[in-house]
């Protein structure tokens, strides 16, 4: 499986360098290499902050708040196969809020770049067709999938305790 990634900034918080990109190409190719999607793909990661993420929810969801990341899929895996004949699967989009993931890394206690991950994991299962909303036992497996997903990528709650963010300064 190839992977390419497609990346927007969308924001001036936060720097978006090699590190941060690799991590989120990391996060994604993890989760694919997880559910064993082997298609070549491709998927589109834009970083924005908590205005910007609030307009998407407001426009694509019908809430006037910010979010941490929207997941738009190409695909309703459940339902549909992957279109026959294409050479690359474009998955959809990942938008990610780098302003929700800081305040949210503090809150619950660990690093900006594990919370990063964790975001991109979540997204990219949504991408897959994976909904935590639709019940308790789906949010259930889901919880599970992102845990053993960062866990092969060595990113647990106990491994990155710092605070570092990516923060501009």
């Amino acid at each position: 499986m190839k992977l390419k990634v497609y990346f927007d900034n969308d924001q001036e918080k936060f720097s978006v360098d090699g590190g941060l990109r690799s991590l989120v190409r990391s996060a994604i190719l993890e989760t694919l290499k997880s559910e064993d999607f082997s298609a070549d793909c491709e998927v589109s990661v834009t970083f924005t902050d908590n205005m910007g993420i609030q307009a998407l929810n407001r426009e694509y969801r019908g809430k006037d708040t910010p979010t941490d990341v929207l997941s738009f899929p190409m695909f309703d895996f459940m339902s549909e196969e992957i279109p026959q004949g294409e050479s690359v699967v474009p998955l959809g989009d990942i938008v990610l809020s780098l302003e929700r993931a800081e305040e949210q890394a503090e809150e619950y206690g660990h690093s900006f770049r594990r919370e990063t991950a964790f975001l991109t994991v979540h997204s990219t299962l949504h991408l897959l067709g994976y909904d935590h909303e639709i019940s308790s036992a789906a949010d259930a497996d889901m919880r599970d999938r992102q845990r053993t997903i960062l866990e092969k990528m060595q990113i647990g709650r106990q491994s990155n305790q710092s605070t570092e963010s990516g923060k501009k300064e």
